[in-house]
């Protein structure tokens, strides 16, 4: 796929339908693409008003986790990062925490941790390395 040149037709054929759509000022639309629980990426991919593609992330990266900071909302960070692998409750604690799979570019699986509270804004957040089944 090509920056400007592909078109939602092209993108559709490559990635299937999208998990979800987000509207974008002036027309344009994300495409979010979610490759967990399995996988280690999550793309978001926009389309621009003239239907042609103008932008292909994949955002489950410490640049992109970076970005959530106490405070945020559910939805925020949802938009950012995509849907996560897996959600847990903690109803005594009152939080939330949701975790993506990524990988650190080398050989070491990892989980992001996004921790809400009963508000449904960011608490903490933090990224281990995932321990397999099993152990080690």
């Amino acid at each position: 796929l090509q920056v400007g040149t592909s078109t939602e037709a092209d993108v559709r054929s490559r990635f299937g339908e999208p998990e979800r759509v987000w509207d974008e000022p002036g027309g344009a639309r994300t495409f979010e693409y979610n490759r967990q629980p399995a996988g280690a990426v999550n793309y978001m991919i926009t389309i621009g008003p003239d239907g042609r593609m103008s932008a292909l992330r994949q955002v489950l990266t410490p640049a992109e986790f970076a970005q959530i900071t106490p405070g945020m909302t559910v939805d925020e960070v949802r938009r950012r990062l995509g849907k996560p692998m897996k959600t847990m409750s903690f109803a005594l604690k009152g939080e939330t925490e949701w975790d993506w799979r990524w990988n650190d570019g080398g050989t070491r699986p990892m989980i992001f941790t996004a921790v809400f509270g009963g508000d449904g804004r960011v608490l903490r957040t933090a990224s281990v390395e995932e321990i397999p089944q099993g152990g080690r």
